[in-house]
C-alpha cells in the first residue's frame, strides 16, 4: 500500500477550480483506477467560498450547530446539519489568514462527487475522493482524520453475517472503510506541512461493497447510546405533547423507571410506584374515571358547559393520542409520625417532593432513550377514582401522569424559551 503527499498545490482562494488544480498536482503522480485522492476539507472550503470573518467566531459556532452535544468553557461539542458531532461545529481558524475562519463545505458527499468527476474527465481513469477533518473521538486523546465526504467508494463495509478466519460469523462488525482511508491519509499531510491531499494507492479494497456517501458513516439517532453529555441531557429534555407513530418498547420504559428510582428519598425509603397503561382499554377507563371526577368539580364550580367540554377535550387530546400512559403513585408509609402540624407536614412534603424527582428522572430516562414525554397533572385531582381504576390501597397518591410515546419527527415542535440563570438566582 502506497499514501502518497501530492505536492505542488497552491494556496487555493475561494471561486478555484480545485478540480483542475489537483489533476495538475497528480499528473506527476500516475494515479491508476480505483486509486483514492483524499483532500481536506480546509481547501473544499475555501475554493467553495465558505470562508467569513473572524470577529465573532462563537456567533459562526452557532450559526452552524444544530444540537449542542456538550459544553465546556468555550469548547462546544456540537452537531451540524450534516450530522457530524465534532468541537466547534467544525469552525475553524487554523491555516488561515489572519482573521478569517472556515466553516465545513455545505454538502461534502457533492463536493467529493464533483471532485470525482472533474478527476475522471481531465486525467481519464476513475478515482475515488475522501474529503477529509480532523476530529476528536470521546474516550481518546488526541486527533485523528475521518471521512466527511465521500464518493467512487464505500464508506462503511457491512462485514454482518461474513465468516472470522475461523469461520465463526461476524455479527456486529460494520468497517468504516471511508475513514480508515482518511486516517492513512493524515500520515503524509501534517498540519503545518503545506501538503493538502493524498494519493493512496495498493489499499486491500471491498470490491463487492456499493459505494456510499459519507453520510452513511453517521449513526442514527436511534442507535445513539451517547447522544447528549449528562449536564446537556438535562436541557434537552422537552415536553412533547405529539408522539411519532410505533409502539413504546417495554425496555424502554423499564429503563426509564430505573432511572427514576435513583431519586433522593427520605428516609431510605423507595416509596414510587409507576403504573403503566399499554391497553387501549386500560387507557380509556382511566381517562373516563378523569373526565367524569373533572366534570363533576368543573360543574361544582359553576363553570360553563362549552368551557367543560373544552377543557377536557384538551386534556384529552394529549393523554388519548399517547401509545402509553405512564401514573406515577407515592406513599407515605416511611413519614415520621410527629404531633405537630408543622412536622408532619414537613414530613408529607418530603415524599411529594421525592416523588416529583422520580418523575423528573422518568422524563429524563425517556428523553435519555429519544422518547417523547410529557407530565400533565390530571390524577392529582382524582385521588379516589384513579386508584379504584388502577386497583391500588388507599395508601397510595397519585401524582399526575405521564404522556409517553416515539418521538415525532423534527422532535419539540416549539423551541424553548430563553433562560437567564440570573432571573432564578440569589447569592449570599
Amino acid at each position: 500500500m502506497e499514501v502518497t503527499p501530492v505536492p505542488g498545490l497552491p494556496e487555493i482562494i475561494p471561486g478555484a477550480d480545485l478540480a483542475e488544480l489537483l489533476a495538475e498536482a497528480l499528473r506527476r503522480l500516475g494515479p491508476e483506477a480505483g486509486d483514492v485522492v483524499a483532500v481536506t476539507s480546509k481547501i473544499v472550503s475555501k475554493a467553495e467560498g465558505r470562508l467569513v470573518p473572524g470577529t465573532d467566531r462563537g456567533r459562526w459556532i452557532k450559526s452552524e450547530t444544530v444540537r449542542t452535544v456538550a459544553r465546556r468553557g468555550d469548547l462546544v461539542i456540537a452537531e451540524t446539519s450534516h450530522g457530524f458531532v465534532c468541537a466547534n461545529a467544525g469552525v475553524d481558524a487554523s491555516n488561515l489568514d489572519a482573521g478569517m475562519i472556515a466553516l465545513l463545505p455545505e454538502d461534502p458527499d457533492a463536493s467529493a462527487e464533483h471532485l470525482r468527476e472533474g478527476l475522471r474527465t481531465r486525467l481519464g481513469v476513475p478515482l475515488g475522493v475522501v474529503i477529509t477533518d480532523t476530529f476528536g473521538r470521546p474516550w481518546r486523546n488526541g486527533l485523528v482524520n475521518v471521512a466527511i465526504g465521500a464518493a467512487g467508494l464505500p464508506s462503511v463495509v457491512d462485514l454482518r453475517g461474513t465468516a472470522d478466519h475461523n469461520g465463526r460469523p461476524l455479527d456486529m462488525t460494520i468497517v468504516a472503510f471511508a475513514d480508515e482511508l482518511a486516517a492513512a491519509s493524515g500520515l503524509v499531510m501534517p498540519k503545518a506541512g503545506r501538503i493538502p491531499a493524498a494519493l493512496i494507492h495498493g489499499f486491500a479494497g471491498h470490491a463487492s461493497a456499493p459505494d456510499s456517501s459519507a453520510r452513511a458513516l453517521v449513526r442514527p439517532v436511534a442507535e445513539d447510546l451517547f447522544r447528549s453529555s449528562p449536564l446537556q441531557a438535562i436541557g434537552d429534555r422537552r415536553t412533547v405533547r405529539s408522539f411519532g407513530d410505533g409502539a413504546v418498547p417495554r425496555e424502554a420504559i423499564i429503563a426509564a423507571v430505573e432511572a427514576a428510582c435513583t431519586a433522593p428519598a427520605p428516609h431510605h425509603t423507595r416509596p414510587w410506584r409507576f403504573v403503566v397503561l399499554e391497553s387501549a382499554a386500560a387507557k380509556h377507563r382511566l381517562l373516563r374515571a378523569i373526565a367524569e371526577a373533572w366534570r363533576a368539580d368543573l360543574r361544582a364550580d359553576r363553570a360553563p358547559e362549552d368551557v367543560i367540554e373544552r377543557r377536557i377535550a384538551r386534556s384529552d387530546a394529549v393523554l388519548d393520542a399517547a401509545p402509553v400512559l405512564i401514573v406515577p403513585f407515592v406513599r407515605f408509609a416511611g413519614a415520621h409520625p410527629y404531633e405537630d402540624a408543622e412536622r408532619g407536614g414537613a414530613e408529607r412534603d418530603m415524599f411529594l417532593l421525592s416523588g416529583g424527582a422520580a418523575i423528573q428522572n422518568l422524563l429524563l430516562g425517556l428523553s435519555a432513550q429519544n422518547m417523547a414525554g410529557s407530565w400533565i397533572s390530571s390524577t392529582l385531582f382524582c385521588q379516589e377514582e384513579t386508584r379504584a381504576t388502577l386497583g391500588l390501597g388507599d395508601e397510595w397518591f397519585a401524582l399526575g401522569t405521564v404522556a409517553t410515546g416515539l418521538m415525532p419527527g423534527g422532535g419539540a415542535s416549539r423551541p424553548r424559551p430563553p433562560i437567564e440563570p440570573e432571573d432564578f438566582l440569589t447569592w449570599s
